[in-house]
Parts: structure tokens; sequence; C-alpha cells
């Protein structure tokens, strides 16, 4: 792979990840990586007209330098050339049955909602390509028996746990299994925010008919990023009669978010009560033996091979994501690509200084949330840790699960079992501190105060 390609490949994936699906595949989708000039540091980028150019310079040319940046080894200057068009993508799996009779999903939803892309999985999101680590093998385990026997093991499978961690991986690893074993099957993904845009078009088009003939005539319904269906009511609502309907009808539901259904504040009850019918497994963060793992993985792709030394380096010292780790290991390949001479250990930590530096403000942990909220709040740590419910101490003590849950990679029981609580009462604690820090201007300011001072 070209350094051009390469550079430009890892800026979109995190582009993906920033904007929504429409604004991508409109935008940025297209962009074609034409030319990298090593000593102006110049990325050429191809574009179809001057008109999207001039759009993208105008609107988005913060957002694809910020992204450039993550990745590049220095500052890179984007250059938009005119009169290029991206190859066709294929479409690895069919994700809507063929229209071979009227009432077939198929092509109705291009028709009749809005044309989203018929392009919907990533072909190398597969289960072989998952690193399997003690952080998340109840997830894979599970959506293995899921793509194995849908609608019979577990339904629904919801995998929560923090960003970048490899739950769209393994939802789209599911709908790529289930699409080689069987013959057409009618397999959905969306985004939560995807499935409100589409909902919110039938609307105004007055097409519900169709939207719902759509999602509740699936084989499989794959929504990511659950949490984004917080206060929507009519989307909500829509989504829960085809829950239903699909549950009934013995179809298999697969469901991401970045927090159990419990802690996302808004979403109805009777939602968070269907959700819990099937299994919910926490994905973590991975340790050290996966970090490498997954880095050597991702070396199989490339024809350049970092040494063990240097890999188990970066996974020392990068902790808190797969995409951070995927986004140093990058930087390094380029720029051995850029300069042949041997990369040592001593020069892959001047690259990568700013990632460790950035690495430093996340390594929050339990122990000194409750040290700092304990002074901030000028009682005892005992008493944080006690059975007391005085105001002025059980705040405290909210305030305290609330930070170990938003800064540490730590699942709920294990921040209830540092603070001799089960895993409810820190989702209680969790979801009133939310409550009061959008109500009381003094409550906000006091945790950001605290966030900023660990993070410090």
């Amino acid at each position: 792979m070209q350094p051009c390609q390469e550079l430009w490949s890892t800026a979109q994936a995190i582009l993906r990840q920033r904007v929504d699906a429409d604004t991508y595949e409109r935008y940025f989708a297209e962009i074609v990586p034409v030319a990298f000039d090593e000593g102006s540091q110049t990325l050429t980028l191809g574009v179809s007209n001057d008109l999207v150019a001039f759009w993208l310079s105008d609107n988005y040319d913060d957002i694809i330098r910020t992204a450039l940046g993550e990745v590049a080894t220095s500052p890179v200057i984007v250059q938009l050339e005119s009169g290029h068009r991206a190859a066709p993508r294929p479409a690895t799996v069919v994700a809507l049955a063929a229209a071979d009779s009227p009432a077939a999903p198929g092509s109705s939803r291009d028709k009749e909602l809005g044309d989203p892309p018929e392009w919907r999985y990533r072909p190398d999101f597969t289960f072989e390509t998952f690193v399997v680590g003690a952080n998340n093998k109840i997830c894979v385990a599970a959506a293995r028996a899921v793509a194995e026997s849908p609608g019979r093991s577990y339904n629904p499978l919801l995998i929560y746990g923090d960003v970048a961690l490899g739950k769209t991986h393994l939802l789209q690893a599911i709908a790529n299994e289930v699409a080689s074993r069987r013959k057409r099957p009618r397999i959905e993904y969306v985004t939560s925010e995807e499935f409100v845009n589409l909902y919110v078009e039938a609307l105004q088009a007055k097409k519900l008919p169709s939207f719902r003939r759509h999602f509740r005539s699936l084989d499989m319904l794959l929504i990511d990023d659950i949490q984004f269906f917080e206060g929507k009511v009519g989307s909500c609502e829509e989504f829960f009669h085809t829950f239903n309907t699909l549950h009934n009808a013995h179809k298999q539901i697969v469901l991401a978010s970045d927090r159990m259904p419990q802690e996302i504040a808004g979403l109805e009850q009777r939602l968070v009560t269907r959700f819990e019918w099937g299994l919910s497994a926490e994905m973590l963060p991975p340790d050290l033996e996966t970090r490498v793992a997954i880095l050597k993985k991702k070396q199989e792709k490339q024809n350049i091979r970092l040494s063990d030394e240097i890999l188990f380096m970066v996974a020392s010292r990068i902790q808190s994501n797969i995409r951070s780790l995927e986004s140093a290991l990058t930087r390094l390949t380029m720029n051995v690509s850029a300069f042949p001479e041997e990369l040592t250990v001593q020069r892959a930590e001047e690259l990568l200084r700013d990632r460790f530096d950035q690495e430093k403000t996340r390594s929050v942990t339990i122990d000194s949330i409750q040290r700092r909220v304990s002074e901030h709040f000028d009682i005892s740590r005992a008493d944080l840790m006690s059975k007391k419910r005085p105001r002025n101490i059980a705040t405290p003590r909210m305030v305290a699960m609330y930070l170990a849950r938003r800064l540490t990679g730590q699942s709920l029981p294990a921040i209830g079992d540092a603070f001799n609580r089960n895993h409810a009462t820190v989702i209680h604690a969790v979801n009133q501190i939310e409550l009061q820090m959008s109500a009381d201007d003094g409550m906000r300011n006091s945790v950001e105060l605290l966030v900023r001072q660990l993070n410090g």
C-alpha cells in the first residue's frame, strides 16, 4: 500500500467515527488519495469536481487536518485536486433481500427510505480477524453462538463497553458470518442514529408502512450505538414495536452500546426490560498480551514488520483502546516507509511521545479517585467506603462512583467491589450524579474540576 493510501485510509477510519453516516458517505467516502510529498508533508486528495473541493475546504478542513494529525508524524498540508472518482466499492454482504417479489424489502428501502449506501459491512470485520483475549472472550463466544444459531442462543445479544474496543467489529463479524452460511439472508446493520434518520424520513414522506415492512421482515437486525436512542421518544416507540415483532418471530436482534441500558438516561424502562431478555456481555479494555496480539494481527496485512521489542513497548504504553493502538502502529510503519533506516525503540518513543502523553491523562485509577474526592469534599476515605448515608457522605460517594465509571475502564461489578457495593448501586449513583449535574451548576462545576485534577 502506498504511503498516501495508508495515510488516508487510516484518517478515513477516524472520520467515519466523528461524522454522521450521511456526511461520511456523501463527502469523505469518495475521496481518492493521489500523492504524498514527504518533503513538504503535503497530501493530495482527489475529488470529483471543484464544487466538492470548495465545500470540503470551507466546511471540513479542520476535521480532516485533525484526523491526519493523529496519524502522521508531523502536521500534514492537505491539497484537493478535482477530476478524480473513487472506484466502486464491492458489497461483500447483501444486507437486504433481492426485490424479486413485491413484498421483498430489498430495493424498496433504496427507493422509499432515502437511498442509503448499499455497502454496509467491512469485509475485514470477521471472527478470524478479531483478536480474542480475556477482556472479550465472553462477547466473542456469545457472538459466535448467535451467528451459528440466529434467534435461538441469545436474543437479544447486547454487547457494551467503552469506545474503540471492537464492538462494531464483532457486530459486523456476526453479519458476515450469517451471510456466508445462509442463502440470501435478510440482514440489516444500522446505527441507532441511522435508524432514527430513516424513521424521520419515512414519517415526513408518509411512508411509515414501507419502513415498518422493511425492518419487521428481517431475519437479523443489528443496531450499533443504542445510547443515541436517548431522548428520541418517537423513534424509541417505533423500535419498541419492531423489537417485539422480530423477537416474537424468533428473529435475531444484536445491539451494541457504550454502557449498560440501565445507565442510559431517558431510555424507556420497557426497552431496558426487553434488552435484559437475552444476554448482556461487557467488553473491557484489552490486557497487555491481547494488545500485542492486536498489533501483530494488524501487521499481517502490511509489508513492514516492526520488532517485538517495539510492539511490546507500544502495547505497554497505550492501554486505552484499540483505535489508539492501530493509529500508533500506522504512524511507525509510515515512518519506516519514508525513512528506510532501522527504527529503534528510542526513535519509536520519540515519534509517539504525544500519544504517550495523552495516555498519561487516561491512567486514572479508582484509588486515585477515592483519594481526590475525599480531599475535595473534606471527608475521610473510611467514611467514603462506609455504609453511612448522611448527605455529606452519600453525595461524595456517588460522585466518586460516577468518576470511576467515566474515567476508568473498570466494569460495574469491579467499581461496586471497590466501594463495597453492588453494580446496581453504581448504576444508581451514575444516574443521580448525571441528573444533578444537568440541574445544578455547582455540582457540574465540582465534578468537572475533579475531572481536570484527576487528568492533570
